[in-house]
């Protein structure tokens, strides 16, 4: 048997690190079009949203399952990136009732993992992500996120749940 060199291993799983960092950038970019908006306009938070979609999220990969907080009936699942898209910077007629939830001020976000499970190249995290609003003003959500890795390597969200916390008043 001829020897043909060193092996070469592929590893497509996703890493605890990795996980963590998708996170983290999502929390960046929902600051970045929020300032973005700030200082720039709709027209600019709408380019920095449309980028992040296209680097964070697996509209690549086919549906992303999308459910945002802030949604109602007939629109209440966003599975194409111009449902996201709307949901988080506005101003798209098929979406008349979405009002840009990036748009809000945020100036923090801070992500607190319940649990994480990772098999293979699919990870899912469920927890508290809190938003903090240039007044100080802290929103809290329960979020569920799915990330697949793909073929590039990227890390990307292909599920995405956010809903306020139940409260018994």
């Amino acid at each position: 048997m001829a020897q043909t060199g060193e092996a070469r291993v592929y590893n497509s799983n996703i890493s605890l690190a990795e996980v963590e960092a998708a996170q983290a950038a999502w929390g960046t970019a929902l600051v970045q079009i929020s300032d973005d908006y700030a200082a720039g306009g709709h027209a600019k938070a709408k380019a920095t949203a449309s980028a992040v979609l296209d680097a964070a999220y697996g509209y690549n990969l086919g549906p992303v399952l999308f459910k945002p907080t802030l949604t109602v009936a007939p629109q209440t699942f966003r599975t194409t990136k111009d449902g996201a898209l709307s949901y988080f910077v506005g101003g798209d007629a098929n979406f008349p009732k979405d009002s840009g939830f990036a748009l809000k001020g945020w100036k923090k976000v801070e992500v607190a993992n319940a649990a994480v499970h990772i098999n293979g190249d699919v990870a899912n995290t469920m927890g508290k992500v809190s938003m903090t609003d240039k007044n100080g003003k802290v929103t809290t959500v329960d979020k569920t996120w799915t990330f697949k890795k793909d073929d590039t390597g990227a890390v990307r969200i292909v599920v995405h749940h956010s809903s306020l916390p139940y409260s018994v008043n």
